[in-house]
């Protein structure tokens, strides 16, 4: 049976954020899974704010459903799949051979806190927007109001997945790092402005068999910008 790599995309994402990864690993002999996550893509949105621990369940659901016990697993996240992916190999949760980490959240900061407050800041200054003589400012203010914020990714969700944002960039997953026994490789742009190079290097330090490898110029797309470079790592991993 063909070895298995399971895809989790990022906050935004679908399963053709993968389009690339694939092209590079044709005739690599590798079935790869890129499922959409509930609320993305193709995907229903849950019916409740979901936390990171019902995303993790819902890619064990995942595994199970598509009877892919007995089968050697590779699991790769990007940002918001790479948080996901951190709590199932810490947890070992499901028998991963190998995990790829590109541009992972889950390392809080700061500035974490600065967002929190900015998504508070989006629903009051929408409200502000709304008082009667204000309308007249609102593209013009909402535009400013969320750039100021950095918060499109709240602005362009609904209720649910709002709430569901807010679940999850709470989160810090750093005590879980030294947990993650699983050989790991860790994937990064040094000039990644929403997960920092910084948190690359601290899982490279915290999770025991790892390698880091970090690409110039490159922001936050690595898996896609850096697809052939990926598939070759994953390819040589695939041969041990």
């Amino acid at each position: 049976m063909k070895t298995v790599l399971l895809c989790l995309h990022g906050w935004g994402g679908s399963k053709e954020s993968f389009t690339e990864l694939r092209d590079a690993l044709k005739g690599s002999d590798l079935e790869i899974l890129t499922p959409d996550l509930p609320g993305f893509g193709d995907e229903s949105e849950p019916d409740r704010p979901w936390t990171t621990d019902d995303y993790v369940q819902w890619v064990v659901d995942f595994y199970r459903k598509h009877h892919l016990s007995g089968r050697r697993l590779f699991l790769l996240g990007h940002s918001h799949g790479g948080r996901i992916a951190i709590k199932i190999a810490a947890r070992n949760l499901l028998p991963i051979d190998h995990l790829y980490l590109c541009a992972a959240a889950g390392i809080r900061h700061p500035r974490h806190f600065k967002r929190i407050i900015g998504l508070m800041l989006a629903k009051t200054g929408k409200f502000f927007l709304s008082i009667p003589g204000m309308k007249a400012f609102q593209p013009l203010g909402k535009k400013f109001l969320y750039k100021l914020v950095r918060v499109h990714d709240y602005e362009k969700a609904s209720p649910v997945m709002r709430e569901t944002l807010i679940n999850v960039s709470a989160e810090d997953l750093t005590s879980l790092l030294h947990l993650i026994k699983t050989p790991t490789d860790i994937f990064w742009g040094d000039a990644d402005g929403m997960t920092p190079v910084s948190d690359g290097y601290l899982m490279k330090k915290m999770i025991p068999k790892s390698e880091l490898h970090v690409f110039p110029g490159i922001r936050h797309g690595v898996h896609r910008e850096r697809a052939p470079e990926i598939s070759r790592i994953i390819r040589k991993t695939f041969l041990h």
